[in-house]
This record gives structure tokens, sequence and C-alpha cells, in this order.
């Protein structure tokens, strides 16, 4: 086993001698518990996390979807970019969500804006749902769909090959298709990306890079 517990773990007892985890000698990656607790994954609004060291290729069509839970207006919550200009974001811009797409002939957005500016935002579930098919991409959230033309109907694929960032980036790492550089805040879960008939469920806790960011664990809402 190589990735840590996504768990609680207190009163632990060495040779009938209590530790004391309240002042460990070196601590790594290890959150508080909270009294109440909900699945998915806490963003502190510092860092992000960084899935498939070996780079991720979009091409031509991918359908993501996530659920996300914040009280910030503003968020990345994926991308994944290439060292040119193709590239697919995700991102939390003044309480709309925005999906860019970029294959390669220009970014088109397709943006889902609610009737409040923070209505997306207000510590409750979110359902989302980002569909690349070749030139066209669509939105969904909570059930209400969005489309935007794209003009470059020849150009299909988006070539990336870089790892896929979730919650935020490093600063040295070029983001195609984000506006954003502000870290997520909240919680996301049940990250889905599919391709055909591939569906990819990611689990936070086996990033292989993972800053500001505390798997398998959301502080509940009333907290």
């Amino acid at each position: 086993v190589t990735h840590s517990i996504p768990a609680c773990i207190g009163s632990m007892t060495i040779n009938s001698k209590q530790l004391d985890n309240e002042s460990p000698v070196s601590i790594f990656a290890v959150n508080k518990c909270y009294v109440t607790v909900q699945d998915g994954t806490f963003f502190d609004g510092s860092g992000f996390a960084a899935l498939v060291r070996e780079g991720y290729k979009v091409r031509s069509d991918v359908n993501i979807t996530l659920e996300f839970r914040t009280t910030a207006v503003h968020g990345v919550l994926l991308g994944v970019s290439s060292a040119k200009v193709d590239a697919v974001g995700l991102e939390i811009v003044n309480g709309k969500v925005l999906f860019h797409v970029n294959n390669g002939a220009g970014r088109i957005t397709t943006t889902y804006e609610p009737r409040g500016t923070n209505s997306l935002c207000d510590g409750k579930w979110h359902k989302l749902q980002a569909n690349k098919s070749k030139h066209r991409i669509s939105l969904i959230v909570d059930g209400n769909v969005v489309q935007t033309d794209n003009p470059y109907t020849q150009s299909t694929s988006a070539d990336t090959n870089n790892p896929i960032y979730v919650g935020g980036y490093p600063a040295d790492v070029k983001q195609n298709c984000l506006t954003s550089k502000s870290s997520f805040q909240g919680c996301l879960r049940n990250l889905v990306l599919t391709k055909g008939q591939q569906a990819d469920l990611f689990d936070f806790s086996r990033a292989f890079d993972l800053r500001g960011v505390f798997p398998h664990s959301c502080p509940g809402a009333e907290h």
C-alpha cells in the first residue's frame, strides 16, 4: 500500500501509553477531524491536486462530471493543458461557471450564469457536467444546459499531454484554458472523466501532488 488511509484516527496507545497527537514531532498532509463530516475532498483555498503524472490526453471527446460546494465566487475547478495552446479548463468566475476549450484554432467558452451571483456559491452541493464532443462544447449545471457555437469547426482535437490539475495549479505551470489563478476553496466529490466507454473516477488520495487538499473528508456544511 503506497497511499495514506482516508480516515480519522484517535486515542492510539502503544504499550499502554497514549500517544500525544496534539504536538507531533513532524506532520505531513494530516488535517483535523470534523465533528460533522461529509463525503468529498476539502480544498482549503491555498493549493491544488495533481492527477495523472504521465499526462491526460483529452483529444476529440471528453465528458467531465463533478459536484462542488463553496462559498467563494472565484476558483479553479479543473485544467488540462498542453505546452502549446490546446487545453480544456473549468472555473468559477464571479459566481459563474466557465468551460473553456481550445482545440488549437482558438479558445471557445461556454458560460453558465445563475440568477444570483451567490446562488452557486451558497455552500450547498451543485452538480456540474462539461462535455466536449469534437468542436462542440456544452455545460450542464444543476440540470440547466448551455451550449456555445464554435466557429472553428475543422479543429476537433485538444492534444493535451499534461497532468490534470484540480482546484488550482502551480505558479510555474501554464494553463491555456483558465483565466483565474484563484485556488478553489470548498469541497469537491465524484470527479469522473469519461471518454467513450472508459470512465475514470479520480481518487484524490492517489494524487501525485497535493497541496492544501484533504481527501475523503469535508467539514459539514453547518460548520
